[in-house]
């Protein structure tokens, strides 16, 4: 699935991904179906298998803590910290033998879910005994880094949302903004449909008379938020909810609308969100289509039998909770890893004041959410989800909670982390000195090899 997220539309970044409610438009890596058929076994094992620990180390310095090192850790409501990671147990306790064996860190996830399973129910105080006893507290400390228009050297946090608006399932005066699907053929087969036409040409019409159409929003600012977000609940005039998410796009290139607005000196970056780009587009019509535009990517829905009370599943196959689940980079996390944040952010108003120290769970992806303490938090819809995710782009404290029985920086423990597979080159001048060893001497090796980077999920 892919989904724009709120940061993205502002500097070019994807967050996390929806894998019902989608992801953000040309940022999501997994083809997606209806949230209701996809199954824990499909999407959290076979995606965490692509997943891994073993690049953090390579990205970023890693320093082991302690529980009494995270403040405010006595403080947080553990207990829906418990139920959200109970949601991934249902997915990892599906894994299988053979991915315990080859992934050390997953196995360890696998036997804290096993305990959770068997501790049931807990309160908030037995919640956090319980995280106590199963995982020790790791900060990930990257390099000073860039994101956009924004510099730091800490975890960088970012958020996303299910967006929410009026529509119909017929065009009238009201509501004449079409929400394209893919022609039939291609649900589920084709991730890019009618590259021929950029945005402007199927806002013009391109695509009038194919019978696509499955409803009509009232404004054009609401279609394009739509599509940022990838997961939308239209509100009908019948009464009824409809809610669709992200399945394909026309596979143009994305260009970030509000990086445009803060080049042109329009909104300064400490100003930038969501509401920002929706209060210009709205003042100033002409000048707002003009910027979409800019934009030539196109985002197309399917159709989901979610509830009005269902919440949006993520990338591991399990239900979000707002405010409890992330969306991290899935070649260097395993989905279902709790995360400690603790970042000061702008929740109440626009300044950066507001404390946010909160055990969180790794359950969701983007292709554009890159590196070991980058994440996207899931902020749910309706309310104030909108104008608080539109709003995150702060750095803070990125800790991850390693399960008790896998080794960190190399202590004596069996179910340690691996390194990073060996190159072919790297084994065989690991042979050839094996072999120099035999014969009394070793061989040197032309120049040194690199440690090889974690590979790309397909």
């Amino acid at each position: 699935m892919k989904r724009m997220t709120p940061f993205r539309a502002v500097v070019g970044l994807a967050a996390g991904l929806c894998l019902i409610a989608g992801a953000p438009a040309q940022a999501k890596e997994k083809k997606t179906q209806d949230a209701k058929t996809h199954s824990a076994k499909a999407h959290g094992h076979k995606l965490a298998r692509h997943a891994g620990i073993a690049g953090l180390a390579v990205h970023a310095a890693i320093k082991q803590l302690t529980f009494a090192d995270l403040d405010g850790w006595q403080n947080d409501d553990t207990a829906t910290a418990f139920t959200t990671f109970m949601k991934s147990c249902g997915a990892i306790l599906q894994g299988s033998k053979a991915e315990r064996r080859e992934r050390p860190l997953f196995s360890g996830l696998y036997n804290a879910c096993e305990h959770g399973k068997a501790a049931g129910t807990l309160d908030a105080a037995q919640a956090r005994k319980f995280f106590e006893a199963n995982f020790k507290p790791v900060r990930i400390l990257p390099p000073v880094h860039t994101y956009g228009f924004y510099t730091g050297a800490d975890g960088f946090f970012t958020g996303y949302y299910e967006a929410e608006v009026d529509g119909s399932r017929f065009p009238s005066d009201e509501y004449k903004v079409p929400l394209y699907r893919p022609p039939q053929n291609a649900i589920g087969r084709k991730s890019t449909v009618f590259a021929q036409y950029d945005r402007k040409e199927i806002v013009d019409g391109a695509l009038a008379g194919k019978g696509l159409e499955i409803c009509w929003v009232k404004d054009p600012v609401d279609g394009f938020f739509a599509e940022i977000q990838g997961s939308t609940r239209i509100k009908l005039d019948t009464g009824e909810l409809l809610r669709l998410n992200y399945i394909a796009s026309n596979g143009k290139p994305y260009t970030p609308v509000g990086r445009i607005l803060i080049a042109e000196g329009i909104v300064t970056p400490e100003e930038m969100s969501m509401d920002k780009i929706r209060e210009y587009m709205e003042a100033h019509p002409n000048k707002g289509a003009e910027l979409r535009f800019k934009d030539r990517s196109y985002v197309f829905f399917s159709e989901t039998t979610l509830g009005p009370k269902d919440e949006c599943v993520g990338a591991q196959g399990v239900p979000m909770t707002p405010w409890r689940s992330l969306a991290v980079d899935s070649r260097l996390h395993i989905y279902g890893v709790p995360i400690w944040i603790d970042a000061r952010f702008p929740i109440n108003g626009l300044a950066p004041v507001d404390t946010f120290q909160h055990l969180m769970v790794a359950q969701d992806t983007g292709a554009a959410i890159r590196g070991p303490a980058r994440a996207d938090i899931y902020f749910g819809h309706g309310g104030d989800a909108t104008h608080i995710a539109g709003r995150i782009k702060q750095f803070g404290k990125f800790v991850m909670m390693v399960p008790k029985d896998v080794a960190v920086h190399g202590e004596e423990q069996p179910n340690a982390i691996p390194l990073p597979r060996p190159r072919p080159n790297e084994i065989a001048v690991q042979e050839a000195m094996a072999k120099g060893k035999d014969a009394g001497a070793a061989p040197a090796a032309d120049k040194p090899v690199a440690a090889p980077l974690p590979q790309p999920r397909p």
